[in-house]
């Protein structure tokens, strides 16, 4: 008789500690990427504070809650974004949350739209700024789920006042696919769609709407057309200009040194040299 194949990770404690509806609504409600102190996370549960307690507990006991005070305030977050991937990972799996009445329905069609899936976008937005950012050369895909930066890319970076350098020192996944549940295609998890998600809410491009949900600014198409389509203008021209130094040799660059200002879209101008 064969034996059973063992895994390599005990997973029944996890399983555990997830299949329970208080404490999945709990992860859940903490995958929106913000801490929320014990008697908001039961309000969200539904249950009474006492209840919360001890299911947070047991969360904080398995590692998959940490608890960070401020002041004579504690607020509990996820312990990590693998907390939230495993989180997105269940929803696709689980069946579709029955609608019962027009404003589940709003709900639903608006974190399909766009959604922060812990602190990076998702939805049919973020998975069409994978989609923009593959097109504009901003980013290589090495494997079936790593992308790395690109030059094109570190520019385009530059141009909304994120260092790509201090991105690349994080110990975090830089951009790694994840299916996302509602699209049934990826969108970017990791450091980079984190850094552009937070400055698309600081530009304005983004806002924050109930929950998880993320709300796209009437002109958010244009923008992001104009920063990418900036980018590949500025990569067209470069590589006009090295075809014709190639055939003509090395040509003075008239006006080498002077400033040229181009604006972040929805944002301040910004100089280049």
């Amino acid at each position: 008789m064969t034996e059973p194949a063992v895994p390599d990770r005990d997973l029944t404690p996890v399983a555990a500690l997830i299949g329970d509806p208080t404490r999945i609504a709990m992860l859940a409600a903490l995958a929106e990427g913000r801490a929320l102190p014990a008697g908001d996370l039961a309000r969200r549960a539904g249950v009474r504070p006492a209840t919360a307690t001890a299911h947070l507990r047991r969360l904080i006991d398995g590692g998959l809650v940490a608890v960070r005070a401020q002041g004579r305030h504690r607020y509990h977050e996820l312990a990590s974004p693998s907390v939230a991937a495993a989180v997105e990972a269940l929803a696709q799996l689980a069946p579709p949350a029955p609608v019962r009445s027009l404003r589940s329905d709003r709900a639903a069609r608006a974190l399909a739209e766009a959604r922060t899936c812990y602190d990076h976008l998702a939805g049919r937005r973020g998975v069409q700024l994978r989609d923009r950012l593959l097109a504009a050369g901003a980013l290589h895909q090495e494997n079936e789920r790593d992308h790395r930066l690109t030059p094109a890319g570190r520019s385009l970076l530059t141009g909304l006042d994120i260092d790509p350098e201090r991105l690349a020192r994080t110990r975090r996944m830089f951009a790694r696919g994840c299916v996302d549940w509602t699209q049934r295609r990826p969108h970017l998890a990791g450091a980079l769609p984190a850094a552009l998600t937070a400055r698309f809410l600081e530009l304005g491009w983004l806002s924050r709407a109930t929950g998880r949900a993320l709300r796209a600014a009437p002109d958010y198409d244009q923008r992001l057309d104009a920063w990418l389509v900036g980018q590949e203008q500025r990569t067209d021209h470069r590589d006009a200009d090295e075809q014709q130094h190639g055939e003509h040799g090395d040509q003075p660059h008239r006006g080498g040194g002077a400033r040229v200002q181009r604006r972040i879209p929805g944002g301040s101008p910004h100089e280049d040299r």
